[in-house]
């Protein structure tokens, strides 16, 4: 074996080298560049049982080119007798040919990402065809061109107990959860697999009682190679007489026990079909198996699934390892019950986020929105929402906010937020008025007593809303302590929009400041993008640069383009692959209203007033060719509208008929701050009864406030 002298340098290769060396056992060659010098005073010494060969682990490095050839190695070790790891050879060469994708691609990630792969599982195979199975981590050298350095752990059976365990535990995802313990347990077999109850797979929660019954799914395989036809692989459901047998198998006399089918005649006399035999038997060679239960603790207990570990018939399952196994399925166990609640609330998270985001448009702007969650094994879907609706008089209403915080506690605040803002806009208030409301909402939301979810807290939450008028093209935009939104006009230039910075919803009353709205024109052709901060963050730059890169992204959004799509283009060149945060994108193009689809008069607050006005909508619906019981309708409802407004405001009486696909809109404003309001009995009384008239020919009117006084809206369907 090559055992090549280590320069003084502290490579990745250097440093575990040295590590290692003091822990080969008497007899092995020295692989400590100290000890290859004669300084052999600083080996500890290694107690005689661990040097007669009954070690817990021997450890070694081996050092590689970008090629994926070893260069240097120190396997000198007893242990590792047998590898043939000289340098210049492949890697792969000691690795069984089903292991070489995978192995190949975890060290091609190692190399792009600089991130270390820890404690993985693995046989390697010596010159005489045995098999010795190892912790393999992949470490990343200083400089991507020195390549990588393999540690080397060989252990007994019992250490991965340890080994694994702490791997299993490493991830929420259920998939990856399984995938670990299924390589964990290879190290006693030849072909590992676990399968786990349909229930559990999907999140749902697992019944209270010994199930007689159990719907299984293959949730991970090992090894990674090319399986016969028929054979149930990662996603696959058994077959339903497989379930059965199996259930039956494990759970005999009510109690989950582990069983030994210890040869190919033994499996097939169980089995008893043919296709049960094809989809659950991986070798054609004669193969016992060793089936353990995956039982979550309780009264009574609850199997979640079937680990099963299949070796050779003519290496049979000792006591000694069966203990080993269950005790290793005992231990993980519950990670795979923490990854099933995980991907619980994951679910239950997504489907209340997916409720939220935008349908369709309307005639007047058009909306489209990506929504792309976190990891799965990250500590849960976040707080990000968005929604864009139409409000009764017309306008379009675009709301994003980030709610602080992950899972069940965050999605019950944003779903409350949420809701709550549609409420505020469709009943008049204005951006920063609903903002005001959504403050209080998370300052009562923390209260200990009243809070959502124990130990949750929404403080410092943000939300932006902007309110969309289709007719004057003006867009009213609030933010609190929210990212800005970026604006494309339609000559192409891009950018964020001009906020003051603002602390947040629910900040200590000493921070809190009046809530401003920012008001801007975006003429037809224009592009709104709002979004949440999982979109522009990246580690290697400043939120500002992230900012720049979505509006120079944004700005290639071709007005032709579909905007659907476009959305999706602009997600996937900023986040390719799934963050650790949610990304959340909503955008918007405003289309308004063609020129001769709306009309407005400004008309002095005087007793003609609602002649003129009744004079003048007349004209124009004639014009527009509309039926004449709908015009008459609509005639009769601005006369009543202005007849108040000039008798219980002041100033002048502006109106404004607004053409739509489904009817006809008519808004009167004024500058009085009374509100009307309908009440029984108003047909009998002269002071109201125009209200009533309103109500009876509208199919919804309502009223909202502006900076000036109030606006008085009806819609008459055509």
């Amino acid at each position: 074996m090559d055992s090549t002298h280590l320069p003084s340098s502290s490579s990745a290769f250097d440093q575990v080298s040295r590590a290692l060396g003091r822990y080969i056992p008497r007899g092995g060659a020295a692989a400590d560049p100290a000890d290859a010098q004669g300084d052999r005073a600083t080996r500890q010494p290694v107690p005689d049982h661990l040097a007669a060969g009954h070690q817990e682990q021997i450890l070694g490095a081996v050092n590689l080119n970008q090629d994926l050839m070893i260069t240097r190695c120190n396997l000198d070790a007893p242990v590792f007798a047998g590898l043939d790891a000289a340098a210049g050879k492949p890697f792969v060469d000691l690795l069984p040919p089903w292991d070489v994708p995978t192995v190949t691609r975890r060290m091609r990630q190692v190399m792009e990402t600089g991130q270390a792969h820890v404690a993985r599982i693995q046989r390697m195979r010596r010159r005489d065809g045995s098999e010795l199975v190892v912790s393999l981590s992949i470490l990343p050298a200083a400089a991507p061109e020195e390549g990588l350095t393999v540690s080397i752990i060989a252990m007994a059976k019992r250490l991965h107990l340890y080994a694994a365990e702490t791997a299993i535990g490493t991830s929420l995802d259920i998939g990856e959860t399984a995938q670990s313990l299924a390589e964990s347990l290879l190290a006693w077999g030849d072909v590992a697999a676990v399968d786990l109850d349909f229930a559990v797979w999907t999140g749902e929660g697992v019944a209270g009682q010994v199930q007689r019954r159990i719907r299984l799914r293959r949730a991970a395989l090992v090894p990674d190679r090319a399986w016969p036809e028929g054979y149930v692989t990662p996603g696959d459901d058994l077959p339903s007489d497989a379930s059965r047998l199996l259930a039956q198998a494990v759970l005999r006399n009510d109690a989950p026990q582990t069983i030994v089918i210890p040869d190919r005649e033994a499996v097939e006399r169980v089995l008893q079909s043919p296709r049960v035999v094809r989809a659950l038997v991986p070798v054609d060679r004669s193969a016992g198996v060793a089936c353990i239960p995956l039982v979550l603790d309780g009264v009574p207990p609850v199997v979640l699934g079937v680990a099963e570990v299949w070796r050779r018939a003519d290496n049979p399952f000792r006591d000694s390892e069966l203990l080993d196994l269950q005790e290793l399925v005992a231990r993980t166990a519950h990670h795979v019950d923490l990854a099933r609640q995980h991907q619980r609330e994951h679910t239950q998270v997504l489907a209340l986020q997916r409720r939220l985001l935008p349908r369709t448009g309307g005639d007047t702007i058009a909306i489209a929105s990506v929504y792309q969650p976190a990891t799965p094994d990250s500590a849960g879907v976040g707080g990000d929402w968005v929604n864009s609706f139409p409000l009764p008089d017309g306008r379009t209403a675009l709301v994003v906010g980030d709610v602080v915080g992950h899972g069940l506690g965050a999605a019950a605040t944003m779903g409350q937020l949420s809701m709550e803002a549609r409420a505020l806009l469709s009943a008049g208030l204005a951006p920063d008025e609903v903002l005001e409301h959504l403050d209080e909402t998370v300052t009562l939301l923390d209260d200990a007593e009243s809070g959502l979810a124990a130990g949750y807290s929404a403080l410092g939450s943000t939300c932006c809303i902007a309110l969309y008028d289709p007719v004057s093209h003006h867009v009213a935009l609030s933010s609190a302590g929210h990212l800005p939104p970026v604006l494309v006009t339609p000559d192409g230039h891009a950018g964020p929009l001009a906020l003051r910075p603002h602390p947040g919803l629910g900040a200590e009353f000493a921070l809190r400041e009046p809530f401003d709205v920012h008001t801007f024109v975006a003429p037809p052709g224009s592009l709104l993008a709002l979004y949440t901060d999982g979109l522009v963050e990246d580690p290697a730059l400043s939120i500002d640069e992230g900012i720049d890169r979505l509006a120079d992204v944004v700005s290639t959004v071709h007005p032709w383009d579909a905007l659907q799509q476009a959305a999706r283009h602009v997600v996937s060149a900023l986040a390719p692959v799934r963050q650790r945060d949610d990304v959340t994108l909503l955008l918007a193009r405003m289309i308004g209203y063609r020129e001769g689809d709306t009309a407005t008069w400004r008309l002095p607050a005087r007793l003609d007033a609602p002649a003129r006005a009744r004079a003048q909508v007349f004209a124009l619906l004639r014009q527009w060719r509309t039926r004449a019981d709908t015009r008459d309708d609509m005639v009769l409802l601005v006369s009543e509208l202005v007849t108040n407004a000039v008798r219980f405001a002041t100033g002048p009486v502006t109106v404004r008929l607004i053409r739509s696909g489904n009817g006809l809109l008519c808004e009167v404003g004024d500058t009085g701050n009374g509100r009307p309001r309908l009440r029984r009995g108003d047909l009998l009384r002269d002071s109201g009864r125009g209200l009533s008239v309103v109500h009876r020919l509208t199919t919804r009117w309502g009223v909202r406030w502006t900076d000036t006084g109030k606006v008085v809206w009806a819609e008459v369907a055509r």
